[in-house]
């Protein structure tokens, strides 16, 4: 099987660019950055049988340029950049796999839900600025707050256990039902609006699809608990982005953390300006033990990759 690699980050890991190349001989790999255009995707891919990705997008155009290529296999943590009926409709097969980052997202969550409830950005942009002049004002801790998870999937369970010696209530909501879990880790499952209306720290762990696409509107947020805390680690475009702005700069909301931006690059984006908003360019699953894993799941996908559903998990 001819492979060819899209993304660099092999290059990070001696050992498993190794056991690749040894396993696929003649495999192509990158070491650019920059992402590939439409075009030069269809370049790089010519006469190949199997690509192990990023986040390229695979394209009408794309697909029906490489009849050759049959299997796609991602190193990625999620997979809204590629549409399942495009795939089959060119009879290539698909690999992903599910909650491959839990780790290092729920680890970062909690960190932004303590940093942002202490004001640790706002503080220390003082001290930037030679702007400590004497005190500075008080924050919050996470200790007997209310925190509320929305999405309970791999990484919203995993966050759960972390949360655990902190001493905090936990509210959930997820489409699916999961009596069990919520019974072992002391969860209280409640509505959307439920959750809005009693989360102290409100974390956002959902997909990005056309059910969650702009589902934080300003009416929503309104909703929220005045004085809460809103952390995305998850995907960008699920919040209005303009109306947290305003929320922010009103005071109904103390304090915002985002991972992740409806724009990337977001350099320049106006919520950066806002001291109670601490913005990271999604930096969610870049450890060195999230990408080592991702690396490997897209090795196994070019032997276990299938056809995808579209509609089916997680392309819903």
């Amino acid at each position: 099987m001819r492979v060819a690699v899209t993304t660099p980050y092999f290059d990070f890991f001696p050992d498993l660019k190794n056991e690749l190349a040894s396993s696929y001989p003649g495999v192509k790999f990158r070491n650019d950055r920059v992402p590939l255009s439409e075009d030069q995707l269809i370049d790089y891919l010519k006469g190949y049988d199997a690509a192990l990705i990023g986040l390229d997008r695979f394209t009408q155009k794309v697909c029906a340029s490489l009849p050759d290529l049959k299997i796609v296999s991602l190193c990625s943590a999620g997979v809204d950049h590629i549409d399942p009926a495009i795939l089959n409709q060119f009879g290539i097969k698909m690999y992903w796999a599910a909650g491959i980052n839990k780790v290092s997202v729920s680890e970062l969550t909690l960190a932004y839900m303590i940093m942002t409830l202490r004001r640790v950005h706002e503080f220390s942009s003082l001290l930037r600025k030679s702007a400590w002049k004497g005190p500075i004002g008080f924050g919050a801790d996470l200790r007997g707050k209310t925190v509320g998870i929305h999405g309970c999937g791999y990484i919203g369970k995993e966050l759960v256990k972390l949360l655990q010696p902190f001493g905090v209530k936990i509210v959930a909501c997820d489409r699916l039902p999961m009596p069990d879990f919520y019974k072992q880790w002391n969860v209280e499952e409640v509505s959307f609006d439920q959750l809005l209306e009693r989360s102290d720290v409100l974390s956002i762990h959902l997909s990005r699809n056309r059910t969650t696409l702009g589902l934080y509107t300003g009416e929503v947020l309104d909703k929220m608990k005045p004085g809460a805390i809103l952390i995305n680690c998850a995907r960008g475009s699920l919040v209005d982005e303009t109306a947290l702005a305003q929320r922010l700069t009103n005071g109904h909301l103390a304090g915002a953390a985002f991972d992740v931006f409806a724009i990337e690059p977001a350099n320049g984006n106006p919520l950066l300006d806002i001291p109670t908003f601490f913005g990271s360019p999604h930096i969610g699953a870049t450890t060195r033990d999230s990408w080592r894993a991702m690396l490997c799941s897209g090795i196994e996908g070019l032997t276990k990759a299938y056809r995808q559903e579209p509609g089916a998990y997680p392309f819903d």
